[in-house]
């Protein structure tokens, strides 16, 4: 790595971005309990627009793109579609079997970045990767677990919109001058896509309105959406500006392990010795990966300079 300094920033925000994804997974639990899985992800959505309303206003930051247009398009990709589709896979699998799916998520992207980024695929990243799979799966596998064709085949379809929104979102990012504005801009559009949903559930007769609402239910529900979505994709497209697509996206191995810890921390839940192997496997396996040197995986895109620093640019 030519500056380790932006590379130990970079490193920091990935981590930090699986921690916001893995409380936030872990607080929507209760909120879960409540609100219907279709009508709790634009009720995220909308929290995450409001505290990223009122940051950039208090700070200056012009809320429209400045850059490439169809950036914020994509949010139709992701988190539009393809959390939608994960959470219609839910219905009819497990949450072991889902997160195992979404494991593949990091290899996709590493094939689809080599194919339209031209990011070399390195057999020590390879062979990493599959190590941290193979450490997740340890973590969180259910012998029980399983699911229906259907299920399978939506999650898939999930994984593969969120695969090609990080490796399309790689490629013009370092063009947009504020990263705010660009998961702003996604996420309102993602939120038109999960209000469509929501209205194509309850014409169909679905359950669209909460059980009960009670202030803890309500208060894990916006928390949730603040973490998973404001934060997490904040940090993550800011490091995703210099960082190859298929070294940011080891990130997301790291989420199970925030999950089971926080559900232990939080929850009383408990590891047994095979889970704490995985743990030490998958953080083995992704600190392996991010101490390769980035310019061996690296793109002509990651070459360019970057534009001043920014308070909302990115981490």
């Amino acid at each position: 790595m030519s500056d380790p300094r932006v590379a130990r920033r970079d490193v920091i925000a990935l981590v930090l971005a699986a921690v916001c994804w893995g409380l936030g997974t872990v607080i929507s639990k209760a909120a879960l309990g409540e609100i219907p899985p279709l009508t709790l992800f634009p009720i995220q959505l909308a929290a995450s627009l409001v505290v990223l309303l009122v940051l950039m206003r208090s700070h200056g930051v012009p809320l429209r793109v400045d850059g490439p247009p169809s950036l914020g398009r994509l949010g139709l990709l992701n988190p539009g579609i393809a959390y939608a589709l994960s959470l219609l896979g839910l219905t009819t699998i497990t949450a072991s079997l889902s997160v195992i799916l979404w494991a593949l998520e990091p290899l996709m992207i590493l094939v689809l970045a080599a194919w339209f980024l031209r990011e070399s695929m390195t057999p020590n990243v390879i062979v990493l990767s599959l190590v941290a799979i193979a450490g997740m799966i340890a973590i969180i596998y259910d012998p029980a677990a399983g699911g229906a064709v259907l299920g399978l085949s939506l999650t898939l379809a999930g994984v593969a919109c969120c695969a090609a929104y990080t490796v399309i979102t790689r490629r013009w990012i370092p063009d947009a001058k504020e990263t705010s504005q660009v998961v702003l801009a996604q996420q309102a559009h993602g939120l038109g896509v999960a209000l469509v949903f929501v209205v194509i559930v309850g014409v169909a007769g679905g359950a669209i309105a909460p059980n009960s609402l009670t202030p803890p239910g309500l208060a894990s529900a916006l928390g949730s959406g603040v973490l998973y979505y404001a934060g997490a994709y904040w940090l993550y497209l800011g490091a995703l500006r210099r960082v190859p697509a298929a070294v940011a996206a080891v990130s997301f191995y790291l989420i199970p392990i925030v999950g089971v810890t926080a559900g232990a921390l939080f929850l009383g839940e408990r590891l047994d010795p095979m889970q704490w192997v995985g743990v030490m496997v998958v953080l083995a396996a992704v600190f392996a990966i991010w101490r390769l040197d980035i310019a061996t995986v690296g793109s002509p895109v990651s070459a360019r300079l970057d534009r001043a620093d920014s308070r909302f640019r990115g981490p």
